[in-house]
């Protein structure tokens, strides 16, 4: 009897981990990191230039890297790219330039 509820419970614990990274979960997570970044970014027409990097949970951040205009008068529109890393627990976005990772002219 003790075996199958202990069996019992280790089935509903690993049911319920699998509800927790379900699509729907992520993508519903994605959306608020991409809103949060979007919002604290400050960069005109703000979007990702690739896929969040999801860094493991000791770590506590998603970073996202976002490509957009930036609005001052004196920068006249120009491109700018911005690293944005979203904190898990506190649900906060902190935003840091990151125009250095645009390639280079090649070089032989």
């Amino acid at each position: 009897m003790k075996a199958t509820t202990l069996t019992l419970l280790c089935l509903t614990a690993l049911t319920s981990q699998a509800h927790a990274s379900s699509p729907d979960a992520w993508a519903a997570y994605d959306k608020a990191v991409l809103a949060s970044c979007t919002k604290a970014s400050g960069l005109k027409d703000a979007k990702p230039v690739s896929n969040a990097a999801q860094f493991d949970d000791r770590v506590g951040y998603t970073a996202l890297l976002l490509q957009g205009q930036y609005p001052q008068k004196h920068m006249k529109g120009a491109q700018g790219t911005e690293l944005c890393l979203y904190n898990k627990k506190s649900k906060t976005a902190y935003v840091s330039e990151w125009d250095s990772i645009r390639p280079v002219g090649k070089t032989n």
